[in-house]
């Protein structure tokens, strides 16, 4: 169990604090929704979980197979629904591999990818494609 502790700050902001580490984050409303977007927005922080999520996942199968996933890199693309209700409507995710892995192990990074926690806890009605573009 991790616990998570918001405070609502004003003008749409709100600051983050996590319980085991003190780490403290912001957020603050989008620019198309109110906001003035100096900082991740709450869907924002889900484009950002869900790749950073894959990537460790990814990272704890590249150590366990002895994989060099150093230089790694990982975008993700947010878009939102153009029509009410506002949701998020595709996370369009795109990895770049640098160093050589063999046709085993990527299978092996795909799978861990699309297998991570965050992935497996958002709805099935998020278009979620996935590319990997890999060293050579």
């Amino acid at each position: 169990m991790v616990r998570i502790d918001l405070e609502y700050q004003g003008d749409l902001r709100c600051a983050a604090t996590h319980g085991p580490s003190g780490t403290t984050l912001a957020t603050d409303a989008p620019v198309d929704n109110q906001g003035r977007g100096e900082s991740f927005s709450p869907t924002d922080l889900l484009a950002t979980a869900l790749g950073s999520c894959m990537l460790t996942i990814m990272g704890i199968v590249a150590r366990r197979h002895g994989i060099d996933l150093i230089g790694a890199k990982c975008s993700v693309v947010k878009e939102m629904t153009a029509t009410p209700p506002r949701r998020v409507a595709k996370l369009a995710v795109e990895f770049t591999i640098p160093a050589k892995v063999s046709v085993d192990d990527r299978q092996r990074l795909v799978n861990a990818a699309e297998t991570c926690p965050v992935h497996r806890s958002l709805l099935p009605d998020i278009d979620m494609p996935i590319t990997f573009h890999w060293g050579e």
